[in-house]
């Protein structure tokens, strides 16, 4: 038996560049589930995603899925995308175990947590105060680097992980210090500055928007010294402040302590993004 895409609908290109379609899958020309294939423009035009595969429950369990994600990988191919990601909720287990059989590595993952209670309190000694002009000079030619030397360690291109740390600092901060909706602060203790805050607005879940934790950083000197902690809980004062009621964030695989402090806070995995090279 033959197991092939079938187009249910022209490709959509959309004035960003990215592109999307959608196909049945199927078998000896036979219907069993449908496919949707993208790129993803916040990665770049070399990426591209599955964004969901369902096989008919008749036809699991025989490799249909299986060989319509090979099949979508070379539709990717085709676009010329380099790499392909898929972004899953943890209790979709069958399909991180193909993903898995695939050859997909775990990046990172997508966490929140709810804000109902009280705004928590900074330790004793800690206070937080916006960031100056000078500070955010520095903090983007710095945190910008280190930001690229992140994605380009979990598999970027130096260019394709530089490319998108630009695009994600700007389309975070066009007006920088004075972009609406965003907090740049700093973190003093004992009248020296020992960390930084970047919170935003961002889509914490599919279709939900919240307060979004895109940046907090300790200077190595002050580290361990539950500055991250305190730093995380001027996040949530500053999104209940902001009225807002769901806050999240993203962390990369292998960031082990900062996994362990958001799950101590109360954050709770969202979605789990596990990537392969498209040889």
């Amino acid at each position: 038996m033959t197991t092939t895409l079938r187009p249910t609908g022209p490709l959509q290109e959309e004035a960003d560049g990215a592109r999307s379609r959608a196909y049945e899958v199927c078998v000896n020309s036979r219907p069993v589930g449908t496919i949707e294939i993208a790129t993803l423009p916040s990665l770049g035009p070399w990426a591209g995603t599955i964004r969901s595969l369902r096989i008919e429950a008749p036809d699991r369990g025989r490799g249909r899925g299986t060989v319509a994600a090979l099949a979508a990988e070379e539709v990717l191919r085709a676009w010329r995308c380099t790499q392909i990601q898929v972004s899953l909720p943890p209790e979709s287990i069958e399909a991180a175990r193909l993903a898995t059989a695939l050859g997909y590595v775990e990046r990172s993952r997508n966490m929140s947590k709810p804000l109902n209670g009280p705004p928590p309190s900074l330790p004793e000694g800690v206070r937080a105060r916006s960031m100056t002009d000078g500070e955010f000079a520095v903090w983007w030619e710095t945190g910008l680097k280190g930001y690229a030397r992140s994605w380009a360690a979990r598999g970027l291109s130096p260019d394709q992980a530089l490319a998108k740390a630009e695009a994600d600092r700007t389309a975070g901060l066009p007006d920088g210090l004075a972009t609406a909706g965003v907090r740049l602060e700093v973190l003093v203790s004992q009248g020296e500055t020992v960390g930084h805050l970047y919170l935003g607005r961002g889509e914490i879940r599919p279709g939900e928007r919240g307060a979004y934790v895109y940046e907090v950083e300790v200077v190595e000197a002050h580290r361990g010294r539950g500055l991250g902690r305190a730093l995380m809980l001027l996040a949530e004062q500053r999104a209940l402040a902001d009225g807002v009621q769901r806050i999240g964030l993203h962390v990369f695989a292998g960031n082990t302590p900062a996994h362990r402090l958001y799950e101590s806070l109360g954050y709770r995995t969202d979605r789990v993004n596990s990537a392969k090279p498209l040889l």
